[in-house]
C-alpha cells in the first residue's frame, strides 16, 4: 500500500501528467467563474480529449479540472451571489451578505481555506478507504437512502428563522420545494404531474435556472435600488485586507470544518445524493454550531461559519464519490458517472483490479486532488485583490455584467430559452421571499430531496413492503432526524430560561 501510495505520488509529478493536470486546472478555474457551465457538462465536454492519453495523464486532466470548479464557482456566488455551479449556493446566503457588508476579502479566504481542507479530508477518505470500503458502501440500500433523504429535510428547521412563525414559514416554504421536485413525469408510472401541458416541464425542473433566478436576481434587483457598489460605501482596503482574517476564522472553526468535511464525504460517498445535498447539509450543520438563538440569527446575514460548512463539505464530497466510483463502477454522482465513461475508454474496469493491480493509477487520483487543490488555493489567493475590488464597482457598471452571467447561467444548463423564463419567475419569486421575510434555503432543500426521497420511497415500500422501517441504520437515521428537528427547540427554550 505504502509503496503504491508513493508510486501514485511519482506518477502525477510526471511532466507529462502535471503539464496536463494544470491545462486542467486551468479550464476548471474558468469554468467554476461562469454560472450554469458546471462541472459535469465539461468533464462531459472533455472525455474527447482523452482517447490517446496514458490514464494517469487522462484522470490528471479530468480530475485536475473538476477538483477546482466548485473552489472557484465559490468565488462567484460570493461576490456577485450568482450560484457559480449548482452545488455552489448555499454558501452565497451568508457569503454574498459578507461582501455586501464591505468583508469580501474575509468570506472568500474563509472559502478557500476550508474548501482546501474539505479536499484534504476527501483526500484521506479515499486513501483510508480503499482496503474498507465494501462493507460500508453495502450498508446503504433504498431504505438507507430514503431515510438519509429525511435527515436532509429535517434541516429545514435549522435553516428556518427563530420563534414560531419562522418556523412555520421555513416548512411551509420546505413544502413548496417538495411540490416543485414533483413537477414532470411520475418515476415509476411515467404520468405527466404538473406539467402545465408543456413538454419543457415533462424532465422537471432544472436546479441551474431555479437557484440563478431565486439568489441572483433578488439580488441585482437590491443593487439597482440601492445604486451603490456591492460593497456600499466600506472603504477599498477592508474589504481586501480580510483575506488572511478568514483563514484565520477556519482555523479558529476547525472542528466545525472538519465535521462538515466529513459530511461532505460521506454524502459523497453514497451513491444517488450529490453536491447540493451536501452543502446544504452541511449549511444546516452550521447554523447548529450556533450556541445560543441570538446567535443563529446572525446566519443568513453574514456569519462566516455559513461560509466554512458548505465550503469544506462541496470539496470533501469528491473524494468521497470516486470511492463506490473506483471499488465497484457506482457512480456517486452525475460527474463520477462521467469519469467512469473515461475509465471504460481508457480501457480500465472499476472494481477489484483497480485495488490491485491498478492501486499506483488509484493512488494517483488521490494525489491528483490533493495537487490540483494546493494550485488553485495558491492562485486565487494571488488574484483575490482584483476579485475583490469587484464588489467596489458601481451599480450601474456591474448590474449588465451580472445579468448576462444570470442569463448564460440559466441558458447553458439546457440550451434552452425556456430555462430563462424559469430563472426570471423564479427571480420574482426570491424578490418577494426577500422583502416578506420567507427563507429561501428550505424551498431550495426540498427541491433538491424531493425527487431523491420519492424515488428511495418507492423502491423501499416495492421491495421490503414495510419492513424496511426496522432495519438497524433506519432506526439511526431516523432518531437523528428527530434530533436533528428538535434541536432548534430545545436551543430556543434554553436561551429563555437563560435570560428569564
Amino acid at each position: 500500500m505504502l509503496d503504491a501510495f508513493i508510486q501514485g505520488l511519482l506518477l502525477v509529478l510526471q511532466w507529462k501528467a502535471f503539464v496536463f493536470m494544470l491545462a486542467g486546472i486551468f479550464v476548471g478555474f474558468w469554468v467554476g467563474l461562469l454560472p450554469g457551465l458546471g462541472g459535469a457538462t465539461t468533464l462531459a465536454l472533455m472525455l474527447p480529449f482523452i482517447y490517446n492519453m496514458q490514464p494517469v495523464e487522462a484522470f490528471a486532466f479530468l480530475l485536475g479540472m473538476h477538483s477546482v470548479v466548485a473552489t472557484t464557482g465559490d468565488i462567484t456566488s460570493i461576490l456577485f451571489g450568482v450560484p457559480g455551479e449548482a452545488t455552489t449556493a448555499a454558501i452565497i446566503l451568508d457569503g454574498h451578505a459578507m461582501a455586501k457588508r464591505g468583508e469580501a476579502g474575509r468570506a472568500l479566504g474563509a472559502a478557500l481555506a476550508s474548501s482546501f481542507v474539505g479536499a484534504l479530508i476527501g483526500a484521506a477518505a479515499l486513501a483510508l478507504a480503499i482496503p474498507i470500503v465494501r462493507p460500508l458502501v453495502l450498508t446503504f440500500g433504498s431504505p438507507e437512502l430514503f431515510m438519509l433523504a429525511i435527515v436532509g429535510l429535517a434541516f429545514i428547521a435549522s435553516l428556518s428563522a427563530q420563534g414560531a412563525r419562522g418556523m412555520v414559514r421555513g416548512f411551509l416554504a420546505g413544502g413548496l420545494g417538495l411540490f416543485l421536485a414533483m413537477v414532470g413525469q411520475d418515476p415509476q408510472a411515467g404520468v405527466a404531474r404538473y406539467t402545465l401541458d408543456t413538454l419543457y416541464l415533462w424532465q422537471g425542473l432544472d436546479l441551474v435556472p431555479v437557484l440563478v433566478g431565486l439568489f441572483a436576481i433578488p439580488e441585482i434587483i437590491d443593487l439597482v435600488v440601492r445604486g451603490t457598489s456591492i460593497a456600499g460605501n466600506a472603504p477599498a482596503g477592508r474589504i481586501s485586507k480580510g483575506v488572511f482574517e478568514g483563514v484565520k476564522d477556519v482555523f479558529r472553526n476547525w472542528w466545525l470544518t472538519v465535521r462538515c468535511g466529513l459530511i461532505g464525504t460521506f454524502i459523497g460517498l453514497t451513491p444517488g445524493l450529490g453536491g447540493a445535498v451536501a452543502q446544504w447539509m452541511a449549511y444546516g450543520h452550521a447554523t447548529q454550531s450556533a450556541r445560543t438563538a441570538e446567535e443563529r440569527k446572525g446566519f443568513g446575514q453574514g456569519d462566516v461559519r455559513g461560509v466554512i460548512g458548505p465550503g469544506a463539505a462541496c470539496n470533501s464530497k469528491e473524494g468521497g464519490a470516486l470511492i463506490p466510483t473506483i471499488a465497484f463502477g457506482v457512480p456517486g454522482g452525475a460527474s463520477m458517472a462521467i469519469l467512469l465513461g473515461g475509465f471504460f475508454l481508457l480501457g480500465l474496469v472499476p472494481g477489484p483490479d483497480m485495488l490491485t493491480k491498478h492501486l499506483p493509477v488509484t493512488f494517483s487520483l488521490v494525489w491528483t486532488i490533493v495537487i490540483a487543490n494546493i494550485i488553485t488555493v495558491v492562485a486565487c489567493f494571488l488574484l483575490l485583490n482584483r476579485l475583490t475590488a469587484l464588489t467596489n464597482v458601481q451599480g450601474h457598471l456591474l448590474v449588465p455584467v451580472v445579468l448576462v452571467l444570470v442569463f448564460i447561467g440559466s441558458y447553458t444548463s439546457n440550451s434552452s430559452y425556456a430555462d430563462i423564463l424559469v430563472s426570471l419567475i423564479f427571480g420574482a419569486l426570491g424578490y418577494f421571499m426577500v422583502v416578506a421575510g420567507w427563507p429561501r434555503a428550505p424551498l431550495v432543500l426540498g427541491l433538491v430531496l424531493g425527487k431523491i426521497a420519492e424515488n428511495y420511497l418507492y423502491i423501499s415500500v416495492a421491495r421490503y413492503d414495510f419492513a424496511w422501517l426496522g432495519r438497524p441504520v433506519v432506526v439511526v437515521l431516523l432518531i437523528i432526524a428527530v434530533g436533528v428537528i428538535l434541536f432548534p427547540a430545545v436551543q430556543a427554550w434554553r436561551s429563555r430560561r437563560a435570560h428569564g
